[in-house]
């Protein structure tokens, strides 16, 4: 499943676009540096029953913002993504 899959996937199972998470994320205090992966996860899982897989998809945007590695980018391997810039506005919005 490439990166954009699965915040896609995120979206359509809470509703919420990975630029809100990032803003919930915020009003938290989780996106500061000091703040441990294993804390976004229990919050993604309590609060929105979120697995590992998801929720570090989303770490990685709330942490990092959304550029991923262009290693990624135009590969056959199956984290495989189209650009190296996340859409974090919402399946409906994203530009073909």
């Amino acid at each position: 499943m490439s990166f954009q899959a699965y915040l896609d996937t995120i979206e359509t199972k809470t509703g919420l676009t990975p630029r809100a998470f990032i803003a919930l994320a915020r009003e938290r205090g989780y996106d500061d540096p000091s703040t441990k992966a294993g804390t976004v996860l229990a919050w993604l899982k309590e609060d929105h029953g979120l697995g590992r897989g998801h929720g570090m998809a989303l770490v990685h945007v709330i942490k990092n913002g959304p550029r991923i590695d262009a290693k990624h980018v135009g590969t056959t391997g199956v984290h495989r993504d189209a650009s190296d810039t996340l859409w974090l506005d919402g399946k409906a919005t994203r530009p073909a």
